[in-house]
């Protein structure tokens, strides 16, 4: 018996969904049902739906449009050509060699001892990760996530013990135009780092070293680190405004929501920061305009009939780490308790968020975070969040639906009872990537298999498991399958359409676009690698 009202409860929801979308599909009257414009015209009549986009399905048939409002290097490279010292950006990992003693530079236990230059080969106390103050100038953070310091400012010992940087941490490095490698590295005072005693760094070197074997050089190598909207913004910096709003303005336009609107997709997710709340103004290094763009998205989205999804993909203190979250370094700080209270700032962006749209006919939903690392996000840390975000969406608006992301290498159940079975979501990401071990060296087949049966069978446990409807907010139509064919693709893409669109909520493509052709659900519909069914998708 609970099991079929459990089914009830999702019909009921599922068939209000339907509803609110047949009716909204209907706003332009001089519609013809079942037929389109076969090209968009800026300004011209809102795009009709084919058969079925809006008109008789009732789940939600999504992309996203990634790498918009939240920058990610891989998706848009070219975004990054051009910035001076585009190898030291924020996160970037660096190794430093003395020239005259051979060895590396070291943070003694990690951090929190003195700096040393005695170590023979490299491992993560010798990994000194850059944040870039401008071009040129840096401050250095260790393995436990302090800083260097030159006491004093220059003169004397090198710590790595500042919980903070400021000035005594704030160093120029100076390449040799000849050789980029090698560096010196000056303190705020103007003396230079030399490993004149290997068992303490000093800043103490005056006048110009020389690029010989000195105490004062150093052989730099570089790791390039992350390339994430912070990066993006402090590697331009007073550049930057121009560059984000040449690509905001370009990336994403309203023919883009015509041509999703005719080839069967009624929603987007759309991801935005968390510095979208103080836009135009926002801290640095954002640049305004963010805002605006989604503005425009909500205006777009309400001329073609399409809902939005807006997805907080970057929180404030990053929360799992990656350049996705616009972490500056890599480390994720969003679940630390005390400090900077990055919840509540969280919180806030998504009061903005619903306050803001709540009255918009095209929202449709607001993701309260996008994937929570398992290993940095303590469960009751993110039960605690979910339950407040819930409560301010509710202020604001009881239709809008209120999603809440799955921890990445966490339980993909472990929330679906968190929140009460009231316009309640729980996101998953099915990727066939990312695990060497399992997706690996695997053929077409496989891959279609695992689709079929392993996606499959999770889908179903899910959709019955709890109070939340199942999204299946991003998956894409790439694997590990080398040499795959065309028609693999079409194969591998058809299975993930039929298998996800057995989720209660729906699913939603990652990404629109994207330099690689089969991430991009664009360039994947173009060229017939990723088909609509002739009567929509399933």
């Amino acid at each position: 018996m609970a099991v079929l009202e459990r089914l009830g409860r999702i019909s009921f929801w599922l068939g209000l969904v339907a509803v609110m979308l047949h009716h909204h599909s209907h706003g332009d009257e001089s519609s013809t049902p079942g037929t389109y414009q076969s090209t968009y015209v800026a300004g011209g009549v809102a795009a009709l739906q084919p058969r079925r986009a809006l008109l008789d399905i009732n789940k939600v048939r999504a992309v996203n449009l990634g790498g918009w409002l939240v920058i990610e290097k891989w998706i848009k490279p070219e975004l990054f050509d051009n910035i001076p010292d585009g190898d030291l950006l924020d996160g970037a990992q660096i190794t430093l060699q003395s020239t005259s003693k051979g060895t590396f530079m070291s943070a003694e236990g990690g951090g929190g001892e003195q700096v040393v230059v005695n170590r023979a080969s490299i491992s993560t106390w010798e990994t000194f990760k850059i944040w870039r103050v401008s071009g040129g100038v840096y401050q250095l953070r260790v393995f436990n996530n302090m800083f260097v310091s030159a006491i004093n400012g220059g003169g004397g010992t090198l710590l790595a013990t500042a919980l903070s940087p400021d000035t005594w941490e704030t160093f120029n490095i100076i390449r040799d135009q000849a050789n980029p490698s090698l560096v010196h590295i000056q303190a705020s005072n103007g003396m230079y780092l030399q490993a004149r005693d290997v068992n303490q760094l000093t800043a103490d070197f005056e006048g110009e070293p020389g690029w010989d074997n000195n105490d004062a050089t150093f052989v730099m190598k570089v790791k390039n680190g992350l390339g994430g909207e912070y990066q993006l913004a402090n590697g331009w910096g007073a550049s930057a405004p121009a560059v984000f709003k040449k690509h905001r303005d370009s990336f994403i336009q309203e023919g883009d929501f015509w041509f999703l609107a005719n080839n069967g997709v009624n929603a987007v997710r759309i991801p935005v920061g968390w510095w979208i709340a103080s836009d135009p103004n926002p801290p640095a290094p954002y640049v305004s305009g963010s805002l605006q763009a989604l503005d425009n998205a909500f205006q777009w989205a309400n001329n073609h009939g399409i809902k939005i999804i807006i997805d907080l993909h970057a929180a404030p203190g990053s929360q799992n780490g990656q350049e996705h979250s616009s972490s500056r370094d890599g480390v994720a700080e969003w679940a630390v308790q005390g400090g900077t209270d990055y919840l509540y700032e969280s919180i806030m962006t998504i009061d903005f968020l619903a306050g803001r749209y709540a009255n918009n006919q095209a929202l449709f939903g607001i993701e309260l975070l996008n994937e929570p690392g398992e290993a940095v996000v303590p469960f009751n840390v993110l039960d605690y969040y979910y339950k407040w975000g819930y409560s301010v969406v509710r202020k604001h608006t009881a239709s809008a639906y209120v999603i809440m992301c799955q921890r990445i290498g966490g339980d993909f159940a472990e929330f679906v009872n968190t929140l009460p079975a009231d316009n309640v979501v729980l996101d998953v990401h099915f990727y066939n990537l990312f695990n060497a071990d399992l997706f690996g060296k695997t053929t077409a087949q496989w891959n279609i298999d695992f689709i079929n049966n392993d996606r499959l069978s999770l889908l179903q446990k899910l959709n019955t498991a709890g109070n939340a409807l199942i999204f299946v907010g991003e998956w894409t139509n790439e694997w590990e399958v080398e040499n795959a064919s065309q028609n693999d693709y079409q194969r591998f893409g058809a299975a993930q359409v039929e298998v996800f669109g057995q989720a209660t909520f729906g699913w939603a493509y990652w990404s629109y676009q994207n330099q690689l052709n089969r991430w991009s659900f664009k360039q994947s519909v173009q060229q017939g690698y990723l088909q609509s069914p002739s009567d929509g998708w399933p």
